[in-house]
């Protein structure tokens, strides 16, 4: 299989990336490889809210793979199957999201572009497919779901008090504070004297957490 597109977004490393979509409000960008810019293609997708997205773990692929992970929201601790995660970890590297489609937009040099919100993908992920998300078939409300039963709460106040935040574009300042709210770090971190490098929108974001308080201690340009 050949990537169909690529994915432009925030996120400029693996460490940061929202666990799941929809977790963080982050407007991004998938731009087509050229032999699939075709209009064509597109025809009718403005009609649906949300797409699923499946595509490729490209910076965790490896030779070896493990029956068991730890999960994040088990604290790192207690081990599960992998095929009862979505650990990047797997035989196949496939990631599978529902992001929601804001616009299907024209441009004279990439062709056709979506404008996605809330993926949970670094910057550059390459794209597999794109399916059209049905909610009488693909939601199932009531339906079980082991150890995440929930949605992760906001764990942390963002701390700015030498207004760092400022230095990020106004559109995606949000997307920053709800990602460093929910917690980036390893659950196996909780040193309050380190500090902490988040990649986001080619920017350096340095922090440091103590208690439920994370402070932004530094933001620079990230270079390259």
């Amino acid at each position: 299989m050949l990537p169909i597109a690529h994915i432009e977004t925030p996120y400029g490393s693996k460490f940061g990336v929202p666990r799941q979509a929809g977790l963080v409000e982050c407007t991004c960008r998938l731009v087509f490889e050229p032999p699939y810019r075709v209009p064509e293609a597109l025809r009718g997708l403005e009609e649906f809210d949300y797409l699923w997205l499946l595509w490729h773990f490209h910076r965790t692929e490896r030779d070896d793979w493990s029956p068991t992970v730890r999960p994040p929201r088990l604290g790192g601790n207690r081990r599960v199957g992998v095929f009862a995660t979505r650990s990047p970890f797997r035989p196949n590297p496939i990631g599978l999201s529902a992001v929601r489609l804001l616009a299907v937009e024209t441009t004279p040099d990439l062709g056709p572009v979506l404008l996605l919100s809330g993926a949970d993908l670094m910057d550059g992920t390459p794209i597999l497919d794109i399916k059209p998300y049905i909610p009488y078939t693909d939601a199932h409300p009531d339906a079980r779901s082991g150890f995440a039963p929930e949605a992760p709460e906001t764990v942390l106040r963002v701390a700015d008090p030498d207004g760092y935040l400022a230095l990020i574009p106004a559109d995606l300042r949000q997307a920053l504070e709800k990602t460093l709210a929910l917690d980036p770090r390893p659950h196996y971190q909780h040193d309050p004297a380190r500090t902490y490098g988040l990649a986001f929108a080619g920017h350096e974001v340095r922090f440091r957490v103590a208690g439920d308080v994370l402070t932004i201690a530094e933001v620079s340009v990230k270079k390259c």
